[in-house]
């Protein structure tokens, strides 16, 4: 259902826009592409800091390039959100007008450009705006927007991770140890997508092992038959990434915690979770099969390969957030020093559903962990440049 809310003025149309976005942006340049007189959404930008002209005209440049990108595009509002005042003057004038100059240079047509600052707003495109700044109290929702969902904050919150308690955590933690033995046991130092196979010779759950073949603590004599299990689970890796998608996170067992923490941080059982979540379990066993004849020495497809770029077919939002709620989850049990991969495969979602600054949040926070985690640098090289998914530029299939 398409949902049509019609601005009579400025201050409405201001009073849509966290509606439009869902939370109230601070610090923000969001900019509302137009096709005609119907908006197609909005796009974000952290706020520049700096007036140096050659600076200001490359983010005008940039985001009016993203604009181009989106199809019937026309037109474009552009608003700024500062904790500046308007007692020396509206802020930001020099942005408003390298945005304007870009737009002008792109054929796009600004249809206003507004500021929302800490005591008064206006548009630089009112000749007879007051010197001080229109009150506030003008930005009033308009009724037939109440109903449209704004989340308490700003663009930052909810990237914190779930709450737990230490108890979860010791739990996750000792599930994770006796996974790591069972893995070394049943598979070898160095398993990766192809576990599965050698899953055969594990025996039966509990079976006496010798703890020197895994390097475990010699006073261990058995594996946890809950870690053979959830050992198991790797028999069926794109199954095991569909079934997570159901898991309740906020009663998320300490095994199967244990396991896809286990398996986000390792690249190629993650890269088969990104694939599998994005398109689907034959999307996932098409990403099995490709990362184990990647090991045998074949070329990776590169129709695989781009999804996690952000081209190709647009994701189910609902499966990457439901994915993402169980990976913060994750995230948020697991030892610190096993965080790094969830927090990576969190950024990755966060940006894929197009919340770049969440994604930052989580990349930084696994880069903490490990410097060089190969997909938290990316996401962090996506965000830097303002690179966002293609899929984010085209409208929904209706």
């Amino acid at each position: 259902m398409t949902t049509i809310v019609r601005a009579a003025d400025a201050a409405q149309f201001l009073s849509l826009v966290p509606q439009m976005v869902g939370y109230q942006p601070s610090r923000s340049l969001v900019v509302v592409p137009f096709a005609g007189s119907r908006s197609l959404g909005a796009l974000r930008f952290d706020l520049p800091v700096t007036d140096d002209a050659d600076e200001l005209a490359r983010i005008a440049a940039t985001v009016m390039g993203m604009l181009c990108r989106i199809p019937d595009a026309d037109a474009l509002a552009c608003i700024a959100y500062t904790d500046e005042s308007f007692a020396e003057g509206m802020p930001h004038r020099a942005l408003a007008a390298s945005l304007a100059d870009r737009a002008d240079e792109c054929g796009l047509r600004l249809t206003d450009a507004l500021c929302v600052a800490a005591d008064a707003w206006g548009s630089y495109l009112d000749p007879d705006a007051p010197p001080f700044g229109r009150p506030l109290g003008e930005i009033d929702v308009a009724e037939s927007a109440r109903h449209l969902a704004v989340a308490p904050g700003d663009q930052s919150t909810g990237a914190e991770l779930p709450s737990t308690d230490l108890a979860e955590r010791e739990r996750v933690g000792r599930a994770l140890v006796s996974l790591d033995a069972a893995v070394r046991v049943v598979c070898g130092p160095d398993a990766g997508p192809g576990t599965a196979s050698r899953l055969s010779g594990a025996g039966t759950a509990g079976a006496p092992v010798d703890p020197s073949s895994a390097d475990a603590d010699p006073d261990a004599s058995r594996i946890d038959p809950r870690a053979l299990e959830a050992l198991c689970l790797l028999d069926d890796l794109p199954c095991l990434f569909e079934e997570a998608l159901e898991w309740d996170p906020e009663s998320l067992a300490p095994f199967d915690a244990a396991v896809l923490v286990w398996t986000l941080s390792r690249p190629s059982l993650r890269d088969v979770a990104l694939v599998g979540w994005c398109g689907g379990i034959q999307a996932g066993d098409d990403a099995l099969d490709a990362q184990l004849r990647w090991e045998a020495g074949e070329e990776y497809p590169a129709r695989l390969a781009m999804q996690m770029w952000g081209e190709g077919e647009r994701p189910d939002p609902d499966r990457l957030e439901r994915a993402l709620d169980v990976v913060r989850r994750a995230a948020a049990v697991a030892p610190v020093t096993h965080r790094a991969g969830p927090l990576a495969t969190a950024a990755w979602l966060s940006w894929a559903l197009g919340r770049s600054t969440h994604a930052e949040s989580y990349a930084v926070r696994a880069c903490d962990i490990d410097p060089e985690h190969g997909l938290a640098e990316i996401v962090r090289s996506f965000v830097a440049a303002g690179h966002l998914p293609d899929w984010a530029f085209r409208r929904p299939a209706l």
